[in-house]
């Protein structure tokens, strides 16, 4: 029920932080993208504006199957995308070493089980030189007293936000997975609560 839920209403949930900063992030991140491209926990297809139509490829993976539905019934829409579709789970993806020229994951991190599995799974699926793009609300590790208060909302948070983490050091853990950050901003996500303000977004390389 909660993960039917939250597929409902996701997009409603996120519509006044998309329109204050998410679709400007998206945009500067993707429009320059080439080649084939792998993106995790594809949700309800937020994205999909922003994707050049000169793909190779662009492998949609969505696990969820009440987001997975929304997503399929949007890419009707987009048929000028060569997309495929696939329900992986991003801690095992199902495809040979060096496989995509980038690696797409937008505030997805905040909800997998062991986002270090999932880098170390994005680092090798990504050829060499390939890029990792992300957006990601993190811990407030600059702001104590929000910190405070991401870390005592956390344990309900996770309830009732599907498996969402509030205390994550997202950037620490990509360079511990071993890609090397080109480039990156620290911004407050607007139009949603304090606690998940904290964000990052930008583009990291596979060495």
């Amino acid at each position: 029920m909660r993960y039917w839920l939250m597929s409902k209403y996701y997009d409603n949930m996120l519509r006044d932080a998309e329109e204050k900063c998410l679709k400007d992030w998206r945009k500067a991140l993707l429009q320059n993208l080439s080649g084939d491209i792998l993106e995790l926990g594809s949700g309800t297809g937020a994205n999909l504006d922003f994707y050049p139509k000169n793909l190779n490829s662009l492998t949609l993976t969505e696990p969820n199957q009440h987001m997975r539905s929304k997503l399929i019934a949007k890419l009707d829409a987009y048929q000028d995308l060569p997309t495929i579709m696939h329900h992986w789970k991003a801690e095992s993806i199902p495809a040979p070493d060096d496989s995509y020229d980038a690696v797409v994951s937008t505030l997805m991190l905040c909800s997998v089980k062991n986002p270090q599995q999932v880098l170390s799974e994005i680092f090798r699926v990504l050829k060499h030189g390939g890029k990792f793009i992300f957006i990601e609300h993190v811990i407030a590790t600059n702001k104590p007293k929000r910190l405070k208060w991401q870390k005592r909302i956390e344990p309900f948070w996770k309830i009732i936000s599907c498996g969402c983490h509030l205390t994550r050091d997202t950037e620490k853990y990509i360079k511990e997975a071993g890609f090397t950050i080109q480039k990156i901003s620290h911004q407050s996500m607007r139009g949603v609560p304090g606690i998940v303000r904290p964000s990052i977004w930008g583009e990291a390389i596979k060495p």
